[in-house]
């Protein structure tokens, strides 16, 4: 029985081959090929992790208002961002901006005001492909971070089948890890129940509006940003990011992505989208889902 079906085995396997040697000549204009793991960066780490704190930062002064537990137990937090509040008042004081008043502008308002553009959901310009993320304002330049997949993040090893029956939004690094971007049944609940777990007294370790239609953090679209067709070409490209330890306590609030456990501590795996070229306002957001990496 066993040599059966390892004959049978051998069969399907150089019939599978071909085919998907075939397959991919059809579909080479949606799949970017990668020549090595450690190539697969459109910018640094470091320029990732300078825009995240930029807009955080940007988010965390326009909610000033609403982190006095921060202000409470953490003083040195305060007396930090009470500087920059003064440099922006000074930026600012022509227009009558007032740095007391809470939430003056909307997410999408502050990442326009930090980042020159702004993105939202609609429905896609792709016939039948649902919801797309498009620039609803201003431009992205080449080589920015428009965008980050949210979800909850699963090594090889742990389980994710019931999370997965049915669902699109199971996006795979290229190291095996697993990002479940689904914003609804198991998975919300699975990605709310591990935020709840993981929340530091009144800290909150990530954020959970991405589940929401009102979210803080107004990159925490790219689960929604489709793949590009022969006549979408793609504008944007996936990109990898740990993000480090010393990661300021009160900006994880805006971090989309939470880790399923803690057996091992590991760095918190995000993905960013990161543009391929300057994407002007009225644009929809293209990527490729099949990367090769050679």
């Amino acid at each position: 029985m066993l040599r059966a079906l390892r004959r049978r085995w051998a069969s399907y396997r150089y019939r599978f081959v071909p085919w998907i040697a075939l397959h991919l000549r059809r579909k080479r204009r949606t799949i970017r090929y990668v020549p090595e793991k450690c190539k697969d960066k459109i910018i640094s780490d470091e320029d990732v992790l300078e825009t995240l704190l930029k807009i955080f930062k940007a988010l965390f002064i326009n909610d000033f208002g609403r982190q006095m537990d921060f202000f409470t137990l953490l003083p040195e937090v305060k007396s930090k961002y009470l500087e920059l509040l003064a440099i922006e008042f000074k930026r600012s004081k022509t227009t009558g901006y007032n740095h007391q008043s809470q939430n003056i502008f909307n997410p999408e308002e502050v990442l326009f005001n930090t980042l020159g553009f702004s993105i939202t959901r609609d429905r896609s310009s792709l016939i039948s492909a649902g919801t797309g993320v498009f620039v609803t304002k201003g431009f992205v330049p080449k080589g920015a971070v428009v965008s980050m997949y949210p979800g909850t993040v699963y090594q090889k090893y742990e389980p994710i089948f019931f999370q997965s029956i049915g669902n699109p939004f199971i996006f795979r690094c290229i190291d095996g890890v697993l990002i479940d971007g689904n914003d609804k049944g198991i998975s919300k609940a699975v990605y709310r129940s591990c935020s709840k777990r993981d929340q530091v007294g009144p800290f909150q370790m990530s954020d959970i509006t991405w589940l929401t239609p009102v979210v803080q953090n107004p990159l925490a679209v790219g689960q929604y940003v489709n793949n590009c067709s022969h006549n979408k070409a793609a504008n944007v490209c996936y990109q990898e990011f740990d993000v480090p330890e010393y990661f300021p306590i009160e900006l994880k609030q805006y971090l989309p992505n939470i880790t399923y456990s803690h057996d091992i501590p590991i760095p918190l795996r995000c993905v960013v989208l990161v543009t391929l070229r300057e994407i002007k306002q009225g644009e929809e957001l293209f990527s490729n889902y099949y990367t090769i990496v050679n």
